[in-house]
């Protein structure tokens, strides 16, 4: 009866276990698509979509005539509070699932708090209006909500345990380089939002200098110059993983996580820059707008991932000091 009993007991935990791994996949694609449905409201002008009402779409729940700006804002809304529900209860289950991981219930807040204030933010835009400067932090805000719903997901899937993540040491300059990158990535997205908010996209019609034919000439107007920043500071983004990732190729190929991690870091800054010209060539067509920010929310989440094993790495360091 015992044994009965705790091969019943195991099988009811694994299903537990299967079920907490569906929930962290699901949630951290709706997540995704909370980030990729807000870069379409921006896209398309359709902030609007719903007038001055919030919750509600023009004072009702469902609007008879559903005109393409209203259905891109509802559609927008209605994921926003289904990802608000799956981060919830993602955040409570593996709180009591694997808190006993030092990193789970710190993320478990970080999503769930910076997802409401991402909502609270489009709400009040919605309602009040908002400045440009406020408007463009509402992706940034995502993106940090996305990062620790992946971050979560990640130690629930116990990555970590796969590749021996306890035994990554990174050196001083490795942890300098990736937490500057993490922070200067946030200044860089934020300059790409501003750039959406203040309908700067096309204030430069050529790429890579915003006249080609006087590439010497400075901007002649604010959005040319909102514009102009926001190419200089992902120039300088990409000039810095691709260095990072130089460091990783000749001294971390002995800790595959870190060394595949940076290769594919800059394949995806890459694919960023390509992304961000073909944006301006093609005067904003939206697969190449929408495939902006997706390769951004990509590398975003990648980059927290380092953060977390850097801090493992911090740790190891102080285990190996003490032992020695």
């Amino acid at each position: 009866m015992v044994l009965l009993h705790e091969i019943s007991y195991k099988k009811v935990n694994n299903l537990q276990q299967k079920a907490l791994k569906i929930l962290g996949i699901l949630t951290t694609l709706v997540m995704l698509f909370v980030l990729l449905g807000g870069a379409l409201v921006t896209k398309t002008d359709s902030g609007a979509g719903c007038g001055q009402s919030w919750p509600l779409c023009h004072g009702v729940l469902l609007p008879e005539n559903l005109e393409f700006e209203t259905v891109v804002e509802l559609s927008h809304r209605v994921v926003s509070a289904v990802a608000g529900i799956l981060v919830l209860l993602l955040s409570v289950w593996s709180w009591r699932a694997v808190g006993h991981k030092r990193e789970t219930k710190f993320l478990a807040i970080l999503a769930f708090v910076f997802l409401m204030v991402q909502a609270l933010i489009g709400a009040g835009a919605v309602v009040w209006g908002q400045s440009d400067v406020i408007l463009a932090l509402h992706f940034g805000i995502s993106l940090i909500s996305f990062a620790s719903v992946l971050l979560l997901t990640l130690l629930i899937f116990e990555v970590d345990r796969k590749f021996d993540a306890n035994s990554i040491v990174i050196d001083t300059r490795m942890r300098f380089h990736t937490i500057g990158i993490m922070l200067y990535i946030f200044i860089v997205v934020y300059s790409g939002a501003f750039v959406r908010h203040t309908d700067s996209n096309l204030a430069c019609a050529d790429w890579p200098f915003c006249t080609n034919s006087q590439w010497m000439s400075l901007p002649l107007n604010t959005p040319q110059w909102i514009q102009m920043g926001h190419r200089l500071a992902a120039l300088l983004i990409f000039v810095w993983i691709t260095y990072i990732a130089i460091i990783a190729f000749r001294n971390y190929q002995h800790q595959k996580v870190i060394y595949y991690g940076w290769m594919i870091a800059f394949g995806l800054v890459l694919a960023q820059v390509t992304t961000g010209a073909f944006v301006v060539i093609t005067r904003l067509n939206l697969i190449f707008a929408l495939s902006h920010a997706l390769i951004i929310s990509l590398l975003f989440g990648l980059l927290s991932y380092f953060i977390l094993l850097i801090s493992r790495s911090k740790a190891n360091s102080k285990k190996n000091d003490w032992q020695l």
